[in-house]
């Protein structure tokens, strides 16, 4: 018998004759030298240049966390709130007067509070003229004041109301402080024309007739007198040209009258 066909050698699955071979694929990782140098400096610039163009966006980032983190502390936190109001200046208010009149809550956040409104409370006080408020951190408010300086003052009854040069009334005292002279007028105060009108008079007095004095009565803006030593009188009229006044009236200081008449400087009567 004739042998049978022969069974072919191929490389398919089922080694048939006539079938395609089937190949097999593996992935073999190149040597760094099977890369060209020239492709290899290429890949490098592309990563240089992607890194420079990140890095932007990367420091951005870090600083918008950074600042999310300090904003977070500040003003979500404790951990800088108020713990001291430092009050410097103050002589004729207390700082527990002050500390009440500012009303920041013992722990608010430091960074919250609004300064001018502080300022502006505290302010307030009759005897404040100015005032700053500034943040010593971590934990303090430090106010520093000016206060008011008294230039007269005006009898009320039995006490004696302190005023400054604009006629602020920001003390009442029970007896008269050394050195301030007397001022009369009705209704002292920064908005009243008589209160105004005495404190002119008062700040063109010479030295000599300040030491005479005794008390400005302010009875009507035109009827301004002095009231000396010896219960002489110097009739001022009204406030005006008054450093002539006070030159002509330091003048006849010497002259035997109980009456000095300066209304009119450049025709004084006397008697």
């Amino acid at each position: 018998m004739s042998p049978g066909p022969a069974r072919g050698r191929g490389t398919g699955v089922d080694g048939g004759a006539g079938r395609r071979p089937v190949r097999r694929w593996q992935l073999v990782r190149a040597g760094s030298d099977a890369v060209p140098a020239s492709t290899r400096r290429f890949m490098a610039r592309a990563r240089q240049r992607r890194m420079r163009a990140a890095l932007p966006w990367a420091v951005a980032g870090g600083v918008v966390a950074v600042a999310g983190l300090v904003a977070w502390a500040l003003l979500g936190t404790g951990l800088f709130g108020v713990r001291e109001v430092r009050v410097e200046g103050a002589e004729l208010v207390t700082a527990v007067q002050v500390r009440d009149a500012a009303g920041v809550p013992d722990g608010a956040s430091l960074a919250r509070v609004d300064l001018a409104a502080l300022a502006g409370r505290i302010g307030a006080l009759p005897p404040v003229e100015r005032v700053t408020v500034t943040r010593d951190w971590p934990d303090a408010l430090v106010v520093r004041l000016t206060e008011r300086t008294g230039v007269a003052v005006v009898p009320r009854g039995e006490r004696f109301a302190v005023v400054d040069a604009a006629g602020v009334v920001f003390r009442t005292v029970p007896q008269r402080p050394d050195g301030l002279p007397v001022v009369r007028v009705a209704a002292p105060g920064p908005d009243d024309p008589d209160t105004r009108a005495g404190l002119d008079v008062l700040g063109v007095l010479t030295p000599e007739l300040l030491d005479q004095l005794v008390e400005i009565r302010v009875e009507g803006l035109a009827r301004i007198s002095l009231r000396l030593h010896d219960d002489r009188t110097v009739f001022w009229g009204d406030a005006t040209r008054g450093a002539d006044k006070a030159r002509v009236a330091t003048a006849l200081l010497d002259q035997d009258a109980a009456r000095i008449d300066v209304s009119a400087p450049d025709v004084v009567t006397f008697r």
